[in-house]
């Protein structure tokens, strides 16, 4: 259908020519994230300032315009998919470490500033933003926001919303609010800091961000444990935690994930093991030297056949990387992935880890599993091929199931990847129907036109599955 000529005149007037792409080949740009599916906006606008983008929602609102906002287009639920067109706000240029506030620990920035872009200044003043997914050399700290990114170091650390004491957001009315402040402390009314934080883009456009950051770590040490059985590593993270230890990062791989990294970059992995898990303890170089030498201890008690110690800086950096090459690997096994992340508590991960052995044998696909099995934060990843329409087919039964066993353990639908466009049929599975309505609310008040993000986090009427296929 296209946009009015009068409203692209009003978009270049508000921003610049060179900053409005209507194109074909430029849209299609923004029309796909790293999930699935493939909608194409009418303009892609990219703003360079909250009063800008002020201006661009006041415009939408009254011509009740579609608006979506993107940041690096990471997303593995479909939160930036322009799902009914209109325009995407592409954040990208807005993207300035505006200050790093030592004394006070924190720093101000701006959306479109990669994660880790800010973790490097952070760490070149002596401190630390923990929050780390695995896209962070091209997510951008608005999608982090939007979504409440988090990463391996949420086992120890917590995730995004975590770091975010304050923000400067344009509603869909086109206000510019500032939530928060500068402070830690700060309980003056409503904590829409939080809201707005994991909201997916459906309530407000982050255009600033106050984040806490915390002093770096004096030392850290890394180990790798080799598992026969899938299930002895969930036994094993059980035990490391009951003993007291807190890992920064606790990771678990199981074979198919093992294989595939050594297909796509040979890392001297195991390629007989069920599993391996990759611990790390950050902290006071004594207590590292203590607590990484009791997990191996641990470990061991739990059936690891064998435990690898880090020897230095780049056996750690080594171990890491082989985990970082589990998304790209098995990537080239079949041409579409469809990745989860359903989270359990963590005394029910081998009970997730055998339903999901389950699932596989039943529906007879490629299944892997890896992720942050020490928060019980585990990534079901189904490699497929979409123009298989009887493999997709089996891939939409085994996701619902997927959902299904992990709500049924106590855990949720997602631990770090939002709901986005694959996950919102399963809501009310979790939430029940008054919460759900509750949210719906929320939604009608900050949005009455349903102009921001529209057909995320709610399902649609009738809507009981994801769809894969039409």
């Amino acid at each position: 259908m296209g946009l009015d000529p009068s409203i692209v005149k009003e978009l270049i007037r508000i921003t610049d020519e060179e900053r409005v792409l209507l194109s074909l080949d430029e849209r299609y740009t923004y029309a796909f994230d790293a999930s699935f599916g493939t909608y194409l906006p009418d303009v892609v606008v990219f703003p360079q300032s909250a009063t800008e983008i002020a201006e661009i929602m006041k415009l939408a609102n009254r011509e009740q315009i579609p608006v979506t906002p993107r940041g690096g287009g990471t997303s593995l639920s479909g939160g930036p998919l322009p799902v009914a067109g209109g325009i995407v706000l592409a954040m990208t240029r807005m993207n300035k470490l505006l200050r790093i506030d030592r004394d006070n620990l924190i720093a101000f920035v701006e959306p479109g500033i990669t994660t880790a872009e800010l973790q490097r200044e952070a760490e070149k003043a002596g401190l630390f933003y923990p929050p780390d997914p695995s896209s962070s050399n091209v997510s951008t700290i608005g999608g982090n926001l939007a979504e409440n990114s988090g990463g391996p170091h949420g086992l120890k650390y917590g995730v995004t919303k975590h770091y975010v004491i304050g923000l400067e957001v344009v509603t869909p009315q086109g206000e510019i609010i500032r939530t928060g402040g500068m402070t830690v402390k700060n309980v003056t009314g409503y904590d829409l800091t939080s809201l707005i934080v994991g909201s997916e883009g459906t309530l407000g456009i982050i255009t600033k961000a106050v984040l806490r950051l915390i002093p770096k770590p004096p030392a850290r040490k890394a180990l790798m444990a080799i598992f026969d059985e899938i299930v002895d590593s969930g036994r094993a993270i059980s035990g490391i935690l009951k003993n007291g230890i807190l890992p920064a990062k606790l990771e678990m791989m199981d074979q198919a994930s093992i294989r595939a990294v050594e297909n796509y970059q040979p890392s001297g992995l195991p390629l007989d093991a069920a599993a391996i898990l990759l611990l790390e303890v950050d902290g006071h170089p004594a207590a590292v030297d203590e607590e990484i030498r009791k997990a191996a201890q641990i470990c061991r008690q739990y059936a690891a056949r064998e435990v690898r110690l880090a020897a230095d800086e780049a056996e750690r950096a080594e171990l890491w990387k082989a985990r970082k090459l589990v998304s790209p690997a098995i990537s080239q096994v079949k041409p579409t992935k469809i990745s989860e992340d359903a989270t359990v508590p963590r005394s029910k991960i081998p009970e997730m880890l055998e339903r999901l052995r389950q699932i596989r044998e039943k529906y007879q696909l490629h299944l892997v599993v890896f992720g942050h099995a020490g928060d019980g934060n585990l990534h079901p990843n189904i490699i497929a091929d979409n123009r298989d329409r009887d493999e997709m087919k089996r891939v939409e039964e085994a996701v619902a199931e997927i959902f299904k066993a992990a709500v049924e353990l106590g855990g949720t639908l997602s631990g770090e990847h939002g709901i986005g466009t694959m996950k919102p049929a399963f809501m009310e599975m979790e939430l029940g129907p008054a919460g759900l309505d509750m949210m719906r609310r929320i939604k009608q008040a900050w949005d009455p036109n349903n102009i921001l993000n529209p057909f995320k986090i709610f399902p649609q009427p009738g809507q009981t599955r994801v769809v894969l296929t039409e």
